[in-house]
């Protein structure tokens, strides 16, 4: 089973995934680390950026140089369109080709962003909510974001409304760690119910 789990920044997508792993020995594929691998040298990813973007976004090293190409994107929303629209089906047919190269029990695909193609290849998605003083919280504690940069990313990221749209369950996530986990208990209860 391929199980979506996906939220805003912030929301607190790890501690699902944390519990998926330790309870559900469930294998996780977080998005934003096969779109990271994928806009190394000599990577389709890092190709497709540099012939788009030109070498102004790579370090001395020949690297993209991750900050300055955020800073780029993050200020400007057709940027950040052509960069999703490079990675997002890369990405997502690397996950296809890991999920079918070593099928498992269960894996969880983590991503902030789905849209119908990748939420339709997750059997089912989970949307991690969380309220926006919690997520501006986290992120200022765990992070070290000023409250601009949380809003100045969030602001850039689907809304609670599209979320919704496009879950099967919604976690959430603004309680405690054991108020956390029995809403994953139950949802895996229901999963496993459904495969029997």
């Amino acid at each position: 089973m391929v199980l979506g789990i996906t939220g805003g920044v912030g929301a607190g997508k790890s501690r699902i995934l944390d519990i998926l792993r330790e309870v559900y020995g469930a294998r996780i594929i977080q998005a934003d680390q096969v779109a990271a691998e994928l806009e190394q040298p000599g990577q389709p990813g890092y190709e497709a950026l540099v012939e788009t973007f030109g070498a102004g976004i790579l370090n001395r090293e020949g690297q993209l140089d991750r900050a300055a190409f955020a800073q780029l994107i993050f200020q400007d929303s057709q940027a950040l369109s052509q960069v999703n629209g490079i990675l997002h089906p890369l990405t997502w047919r690397r996950i296809r080709q890991m999920t079918e190269e070593q099928p498992e029990q269960l894996t969880a695909v983590e991503s902030a962003l789905f849209d119908r193609q990748s939420r339709d290849y997750c059997g089912k998605l989970v949307f991690v909510d969380t309220d926006e003083a919690n997520r501006i919280s986290r992120l200022m504690e765990n992070r070290g974001y000023s409250r601009e940069k949380c809003l100045d990313i969030m602001k850039n990221q689907p809304d609670r409304e599209t979320f919704l749209s496009l879950a099967d369950y919604v976690i959430d996530n603004n309680g405690s760690l054991e108020q956390v986990r029995a809403q994953v208990d139950r949802v895996m209860e229901e999963l496993t119910n459904e495969v029997r």
